[in-house]
């Protein structure tokens, strides 16, 4: 009982990271990069599909993302999926291919932006500590029903502490990352 529950903890500390891998993705970093489209959808035939999943985005240059649909008829439907998104970038149509330049961003906006990737960063933190606690929680409930003995919560509740330590690592790690992209000019 008390391997699942650690089992269980360590992987909901592992999605908390990857969900944060996940949103930071979705930030702009001056740079092209293809998840940044991740959650555009585009009306095709009347079902709402993943642009990704209807055309192949390759990244041609350092700072342009080039879309090209497989059915060259919705390509007018990929522009209006990509204006009506929140990534503020103008699609740039040649009948063919959809090309979209991403914008120099300035320092302070730079700055800006490592401040959200903290502020998602601590987020994660917070998920992670709340894990740890549930996953507690769980260990002394199974002390109360006498399953296991004081000795092994100490010792199981050490094992906690040592995933969440490194999960919180971890996360430090993926934001000094993203941070380190953002600053970089």
């Amino acid at each position: 009982m008390q391997t699942m529950i650690l089992n269980d903890a360590k992987e909901k500390m592992t999605k908390t990271e990857e969900s944060l891998q996940r949103d930071l993705g979705q930030i702009r970093a001056g740079r092209a990069n293809a998840s940044l489209l991740d959650r555009i959808t585009v009306d095709y035939y009347g079902v709402a599909t993943p642009l990704n999943q209807m055309s192949s985005i390759t990244i041609p240059e350092a700072r342009i993302l080039m879309i090209t649909p497989f059915d060259k008829s919705i390509i007018g439907d990929i522009e209006k999926a990509i204006l009506t998104s929140d990534i503020g970038i103008s699609p740039a149509n040649d009948g063919t291919v959809i090309r979209l330049v991403i914008p120099q961003l300035t320092e302070e906006r730079r700055k800006e932006l490592a401040k959200e990737v903290g502020k998602n960063g601590e987020s994660a933190k917070i998920a992670v500590r709340n894990i740890r606690r549930d996953a507690i929680d769980e260990l002394k409930k199974l002390e109360k029903s006498k399953d296991i003995t004081e000795d092994d919560l100490r010792g199981l509740e050490k094992d906690v502490q040592a995933l969440t330590d490194a999960s919180t690592k971890n996360i430090d790690a993926i934001i000094a990352e993203k941070e380190k992209e953002l600053l970089e000019v």
